[in-house]
């Protein structure tokens, strides 16, 4: 028995409470010390992995340019492993406790989620892609002997939809990613990932379409017959440009041939719509729309065009089209630099240089019967079909040709069956009207010519928008501005030719431009007001399939220019997405600018 006293003891006890205690508390700090040092160098660790995985992309992507399929191989497995490595640094639970941790939790979480999302996308779409890279290129679509092999086509199917559906859940997945707490460097890093997921996905979502479209829209399951709108945009139609040649196209298990060509004069004048038009094309458009296969184009919507252009050659030739494709000059040219110059029968060459200034301008003055006319133009039309059918095309500069025609508007596809339609709803090729989102709200410029000739094509235009909150409830005012430039030269009227000018015969002066402005905005959107060179504009107002419309008809002397303003009211929920404009494609390409708003313009009403 102790001889100490009992408070002795006491004091014995919590002295060895107090080291007890001390030991615990060091033992603790040595634990976070050791915890930090080892996120700390799995962190630098993981960083370094995710750097060499970026390098790896880099890498990959030049590969692919240059079809050094080999070479894909090799980088996809790296990658995948650097990713793979990034990934376990990232998730062991030193990291899992760190992630939580006050001041810097939200660094380690944040790095956590990206590397698992690089690495899902390395393995659930890169390393499907890379395995199938070997047997489905750039060249897959160029024909060898006269064929398309959509075998290959068809095998890559399973790797895109796979690498599809990762794709956009990696883009989901990285904007859930929570940066308000990060340090700017990981706020940068993710905001960098989300927007090149983002364009990732939308690219191969595209490439998932086409791959799973092909092989049926090209003959494999059965012929197919498509009818080819060769638009001209010297005289525009909301759609891209008057249809001025016609041509039938018949696929069969990957070979495609030019069966039947014809004018658009040889359609003539139906003396009813082939088709019902709804009370607000015929407001908007007229009849006519329905009436001339000329005037199909003149809606936006390309599935209502297509239909009519359907209805019309079955009346005409009693064939039934299974398909509608269009696409003007300015296309021709894109596909001329895959292709090479091509011969004509008139002795003409057509190079990617000249054939826009050929076909729109100087054919009316070299040829001016308009059946002659016609005939360069399917003789052109012909000349590069039948240089791409046989597979006489550099296919990488055919894929960007098409990538960029399709991009401006320019080329347009609509199929007969539902399911396949489905798939092309959605893309640049649909050509739909406008839409709104939380990422974007889209407006339409739409131009259909008034002289009755083939004056645009010294018609030049130039966009901008712009949105403001003038409101206490948050909905944002939008002004789409449109500048129009007559650029033919002073003596038009005299120096071009009747043809070109139009002679006066549709009440507009030689040498003028008329045009009618159509400005769509979203379904959600309500007009609010209109200006011309800042002055009340004189505006047709409607709505088309309930999208609101304002529509504006200008008329413009040699060097005239006009700028009109047109004010729409949005969704409040889609305040801050970002702006973008449809227009109706010319023979420049015009750029959209952004656009200041002020709550006091004239425009807003």
């Amino acid at each position: 028995m102790s001889d100490l006293p009992e408070s002795g003891h006491t004091a014995v006890r919590r002295g060895n409470r107090a080291r007890i205690v001390l030991w615990v508390v060091l033992a603790l700090v040595l634990l976070v010390i050791l915890a930090v040092a080892w996120v700390g160098v799995r962190g630098v660790l993981a960083k370094g992995h995710l750097e060499r995985a970026v390098a790896d992309v880099s890498t990959l992507r030049s590969q692919l340019t240059s079809g050094d399929t080999a070479g894909v191989q090799q980088s996809a497995a790296r990658l995948e492993d650097e990713a793979s490595a990034a990934r376990s640094l990232t998730s062991d639970p030193v990291w899992g406790v760190a992630q939580y941790t006050p001041l810097v939790g939200a660094n380690f979480r944040a790095m956590r989620e990206v590397s698992a999302v690089v690495d899902d996308v390395a393995r659930g779409a890169i390393k499907p892609v890379a395995g199938v890279v070997g047997t489905f290129g750039t060249d897959s679509f160029a024909p060898k002997d006269g064929k398309v092999d959509l075998e290959p086509i068809e095998q890559a199917q399973p790797a895109v939809a796979r690498a599809t559906s990762t794709l956009a859940k990696a883009a989901k997945d990285a904007k859930a990613i929570d940066t308000s707490g990060t340090l700017s460097p990981i706020t940068t890093a993710v905001g960098q990932l989300r927007n090149a997921l983002q364009s990732a996905s939308a690219q191969v979502d595209v490439a998932n379409r086409v791959v799973e479209l092909a092989p049926a829209m090209l003959g494999h399951d059965g012929d197919r017959n498509y009818l080819l709108l060769f638009q001209n945009n010297a005289e525009l139609r909301a759609g891209g440009g008057i249809p001025g040649a016609v041509a039938l196209l018949q696929a069969q298990d990957g070979s495609i041939h030019l069966q039947n060509q014809a004018s658009t004069a040889d359609f003539g004048h139906f003396d009813e719509p082939v088709l019902p038009l709804s009370d607000q094309t015929v407001g908007l458009y007229g009849k006519i729309t329905g009436e001339y296969m000329q005037d199909v184009t003149l809606t936006p919507r390309f599935d209502v065009s297509a239909k009519l252009a359907q209805a019309m050659w079955q009346q005409k030739f009693g064939e039934q089209v299974d398909g509608v494709l269009a696409m003007d000059p300015v296309t021709l040219s894109y596909l001329l630099k895959a292709t090479g110059p091509v011969q004509l029968p008139t002795g003409d060459t057509l190079t990617s240089d000249n054939a826009v200034t050929l076909l729109l301008s100087d054919v009316y003055a070299k040829y001016p019967d308009p059946k002659v006319q016609d005939a360069f133009f399917a003789s052109a039309a012909s000349a590069v079909f039948d240089k791409v059918s046989s597979g006489g095309f550099d296919p990488k500069a055919f894929i960007a040709a098409i990538t960029k025609g399709a991009g401006e508007g320019r080329l347009r596809l609509w199929s007969a069956t539902e399911s396949e339609q489905r798939q092309i709803s959605g893309t640049v090729l649909a050509g739909e009207l406008p839409t709104a989102s939380a990422q974007t709200r889209q407006f339409g410029v739409y131009l259909n010519d008034a002289t009755g000739a083939k004056m645009d094509y010294y018609l030049q235009k130039t966009i901008s928008v712009g949105a403001g909150v003038c409101r206490k409830d948050g909905r944002p005012t939008s002004i789409v501005e449109v500048t129009l430039k007559n650029t033919a030269p002073a003596d038009a009227a005299t120096a071009l030719p009747e043809y070109v000018t139009g002679g006066g015969d549709f009440g507009v002066e030689p040498g003028k431009v008329g045009t009618i402005v159509g400005v769509y905005a979203p379904t959600n959107a309500i007009y609010l007001g209109s200006t011309e060179d800042g002055k009340p504009a004189t505006v047709h107002t409607a709505t088309d399939d309930g999208y609101p419309v304002a529509q504006i008809a200008t008329l413009l002397a040699p060097g005239q220019s006009t700028t009109l303003r047109v004010a729409f009211l949005g969704d409040a929920k889609f305040a801050n997405a970002a702006l973008q404009v449809r227009s109706t494609p010319g023979v420049q390409q015009s750029t959209v600018e952004p656009l200041t708003v002020d709550c006091s313009d004239p425009a807003i009403g």
